[in-house]
């Protein structure tokens, strides 16, 4: 295993990390399984978060036990001090560690989420005090709007920042990545196969390793997988060939790729598309049916609902048929 400093923590990730997300799948024993082969194989940095149902318990069931070989990060949805402070207590329960290394605050997408964290009562006031309580040792953010995390790296109290980048997104992601480098800020990147689109892992994985990140964290839920991603540091730069092939994979995908940009927002029937896709992205892709099904019927608005007035279409950059797409997701997911 390789590794690189997680920016100006100083704390040394390995290039590949353990994302949390998919484990929610299996069972506890299973867990632990996979968790531990990931350590036996050198991957110290694990990352999970509280949205996550049961994934911060099956993580620290193992990670407990073999505390000094991890570095451990998730994050939270709070916005407030009140609520982020309730949450850095429960998920050190959950965990049941003494410290968390790297606590974030999740998915920032918007300037008023982004004002509220910092802002008076807000979530990050909270992250401070624990800091300085030693409850956790770092803040970092994460989000999949370039632009807002652009402005979140402003603040020099962030220390890192997580989000999607792979060979599909490259040239959406690439400005980030060097703006969060002029700062030293650690560089965590989520979605490196396009939330399951790419399925060359092997290929995608060792494209992201030539820019200066700090961590990749694929999704993880099998021993197999884990040291199929362990195994990428230990090859070559992708070769001519290689590169090619990518290509041609990315160029499958064609127009229907949701990079969740958000420009089709605000919806008029107040559908929130972005997170449409991205729930059929878990359905379909990382096979997590049943979650997907339940997230879904928490919305507020379902596709159902739109009036097909085609504003979001003619606001997509991507030309995206997201009518049609909307259609095709609640035959799925309704």
């Amino acid at each position: 295993m390789q590794y690189r400093e997680l920016g100006k923590t100083g704390l040394k990730v390995s290039v590949v990390g353990f994302g949390g997300l998919p484990i929610q799948r299996v069972t506890f024993e299973e867990g632990s399984r996979v968790v531990n082969k990931a350590l036996d194989l050198g991957i110290n940095f694990f990352d999970t978060a509280r949205g996550y149902t049961d994934s911060e318990e099956k993580l620290g069931q193992a990670l407990q036990k073999r505390r000094s070989e991890a570095i451990i990060a998730t994050k939270s949805m709070a916005r407030t001090k009140e609520d982020m402070a309730a949450d850095i207590k429960l998920s050190l329960q959950t965990l049941g560690i003494d410290y968390i290394d790297l606590y974030q605050l999740h998915n920032v997408k918007d300037k008023n989420a982004l004002e509220q964290v910092f802002g008076p009562g807000g979530a990050v006031e909270a992250l401070l005090e624990a800091r300085q309580k030693g409850l956790i040792k770092h803040i970092g953010i994460t989000g999949h709007i370039q632009e807002i995390l652009k402005e979140a790296l402003k603040y020099d109290v962030l220390e890192s920042v997580q989000f999607p980048f792979n060979a599909v997104e490259v040239d959406d992601g690439e400005e980030l990545l060097k703006l969060a480098e002029s700062k030293n800020v650690g560089i965590i990147i989520m979605k490196p196969l396009a939330g399951g689109a790419l399925t060359n892992a092997d290929l995608a994985l060792r494209f992201i390793l030539s820019y200066p990140v700090s961590s990749i964290i694929p999704g993880m839920d099998s021993e197999e997988q884990v040291e199929a991603n362990a195994n990428v540091v230990e090859k070559q730069p992708l070769t001519k060939e290689e590169e090619n092939t990518l290509a041609k994979e990315k160029g499958k995908l064609g127009t229907t790729f949701c990079r969740r940009c958000e420009y089709c927002q605000p919806c008029p029937q107040n559908i929130n598309i972005p997170t449409v896709f991205l729930l059929d992205g878990y359905f379909t892709r990382y096979n997590l049916k049943h979650w997907a099904n339940e997230r879904y019927k928490t919305l507020p608005v379902a596709v159902e609902e739109c009036i097909d007035c085609g504003e979001c279409e003619e606001k997509c950059p991507y030309d995206l048929p997201i009518r049609e797409m909307l259609k095709e997701v609640g035959s799925r997911l309704g």
